[in-house]
């Protein structure tokens, strides 16, 4: 009976410290790679987290998904480095992260030189993605995960859970949508590097989506 089938997950990562996000960088489509302590972050995080009997099993993964930035994909090698095989996945340029086009590279303080009222959760990025593109990316990201979650559930198909390795702008705005909240809620989420987010269901409904946790990680020292 599917029914009897415990409710599907989608675990959420968002990769390891960079130099540009220790620095408050704001870091879209350049791609530089995790810092040492990035490294040590995940490493450290996976130990607790990903393997047999503990909470990202690979045998539960119906589909990973990856960032094609080679911080996300980086983290995603480490995450299962002590595992015995790497599950399969697949780089997704739809869960990359915001496009901040003018001002890639910038600082905050920078910004609201160049823009005093500027908030991205309102305003997009000028010469990137508009808050609309944003979520019309994630939207999509959301249908897709759900869907093989209704084949688990409801059809007896794949195995329970789905695995997005990406970014911190892109993890707040999936949050947000999934539990069915406007994009700009986000701004309420701290999604720290090197960290994972659950997100499932209540009431094993499927038409109850669910934040579970989130920033779970080991301590770092």
């Amino acid at each position: 009976m599917t029914e009897s089938r415990p409710m599907p997950r989608l675990f959420l990562v968002r990769h390891g410290e960079t130099e540009w996000s220790q620095n408050g960088r704001h870091t879209g489509l350049t791609d530089i790679p995790l810092t040492e302590r990035g490294e040590d972050q995940v490493k450290k995080m996976a130990q607790v987290f990903v393997g047999e009997g503990l909470v990202i099993e690979p045998k539960n993964l119906c589909t990973v998904q990856v960032s094609p930035r080679q911080r996300a994909q980086k983290t995603f090698q480490l995450l299962f480095e002590h595992t015995r095989t790497l599950p399969e996945y697949v780089l997704n340029p739809g869960v990359q992260e915001w496009n901040y086009g003018d001002y890639e590279g910038l600082k905050s303080a920078e910004i609201k030189k160049l823009n005093p009222t500027w908030k991205i959760w309102n305003d997009g990025c000028p010469g990137g993605e508009s808050v609309e593109e944003m979520q019309a990316r994630v939207d999509e990201v959301i249908k897709k995960v759900r869907e093989y979650h209704r084949q688990y559930k409801e059809d007896g198909l794949n195995t329970r859970d789905v695995l997005i390795v990406a970014h911190g702008h892109f993890n707040r705005v999936l949050i947000s949508r999934w539990i069915t909240f406007p994009l700009c809620l986000g701004t309420h989420f701290n999604v720290e590097p090197g960290s994972v987010a659950v997100l499932s269901y209540n009431h094993n409904s499927l038409d109850e989506p669910a934040l579970n946790a989130l920033n779970l990680a080991a301590v770092i020292s």
